[in-house]
């Protein structure tokens, strides 16, 4: 019953993890242009993740986490767009681990360790410094 559990919560992150796609064109078409959150070049945004937060063996609620990166290096920049679905996974990856091992749900997770942890990823992920990763938003929903 375990291993169900927590192949529908790997599911469930999987499918948050998929990017929406999006026609560049659709100003063109009438639509309404695609939302920035700022002018900053440098800003690459990241959709929003979830993870399962597990209370001994059953999900009890989930852990939504915002970032985004801020990128100076226009070369670097476009590596790690290119290179965002891999970088995202990773995120995905290593947030999975720390929910299901570290948040409880009784306790707010430390966002000082979400954000180091994330960094490291995200350094490791583009094969070294020069990405800053902002931390936007941490939320926890507890079902119990």
């Amino acid at each position: 019953m375990r291993s169900v559990r927590l192949a529908a919560a790997l599911l469930m992150a999987a499918a948050s993890a998929l990017p929406a796609r999006a026609d560049d064109g659709d100003a063109d078409k009438g639509k309404a242009p695609k939302h920035k959150l700022t002018q900053a070049e440098s800003y690459v945004m990241i959709e929003p993740m979830y993870t399962a937060i597990l209370d001994g063996d059953r999900p009890v609620g989930m852990l939504m986490i915002g970032v985004g990166l801020d990128i100076p290096d226009s070369k670097l920049r476009g590596e790690a767009e290119h290179a965002m679905p891999v970088l995202r996974d990773a995120f995905v990856r290593n947030l999975m681990n720390f929910s299901t091992t570290a948040v409880r749900p009784w306790a707010q997770p430390d966002v000082t360790v979400i954000a180091d942890r994330l960094q490291g990823v995200a350094d490791r992920a583009l094969g070294r410094k020069g990405a800053r990763l902002l931390l936007a938003q941490v939320a926890m929903r507890i079902t119990k």
